[in-house]
């Protein structure tokens, strides 16, 4: 691959100041030369409905495309009820129908996410590794990025701080782009 390595992120937070939108900001500047990493608001996309499937709201197209368009993706998800969120597993849904169709198919992807408990989104985390299975996504298994006591490890200006946790980041980002680039070969 001569041109940078697209990845499209989603955070699972509509927050603007969640934990996980700047753990996501803090991804964007530690991106590895040779890659891009774009982010895409789930703002505005409606409950899935399969009725609609066939012919996505506008939201919903150009989410799909940003995934067609993209070479890998990144989740950063928070952990609401010992699972991902509804926001997130909402866009997982309409990007992967109508069955045959999905946009996710193929994409290599990587997972990380920031909670104020103790163990860091490792449960929503293993939710969306067991969605990416059906997705047919091939997912980085390590380093795992779980950024657990998350008011410790940012700044009131929400800025990671923390080094070990901004260390696993670039290593997960290096990770997915070498996963990208076997796949592409």
């Amino acid at each position: 691959m001569n041109n940078p390595i697209r990845i499209l992120s989603l955070a699972g937070s509509l927050r603007k100041a969640s934990y996980n939108r700047a753990a996501l900001r803090a991804a964007q500047q530690l991106v590895p030369t040779g890659a891009k990493l774009d982010i895409i608001e789930l703002d505005g996309i409606p409950p899935f409905n399969q009725d609609d499937e066939a012919s996505p709201p506008t939201t919903v197209a150009r989410l799909k495309a940003s995934i067609k368009d993209s070479d890998a993706v990144l989740f950063v998800t928070p952990e609401y009820n010992y699972s991902a969120p509804g926001v997130l597993k909402n866009a997982i849904d309409w990007a992967g129908r109508p069955y045959g169709q999905s946009a996710w198919q193929h994409k290599p992807a990587a997972i990380m996410g920031a909670s104020i408990g103790s163990v860091g989104t490792a449960r929503a985390q293993y939710h969306l590794r067991q969605m990416m299975v059906f997705l047919d996504m091939p997912v980085v298994t390590q380093p795992e990025v779980m950024i657990a006591s998350a008011a410790k490890r940012f700044n009131d200006q929400g800025e990671l701080t923390d080094e070990t946790a901004r260390k696993l980041i670039v290593q997960l980002l290096e990770a997915l782009i070498d996963l990208t680039q076997r796949m592409a070969r």
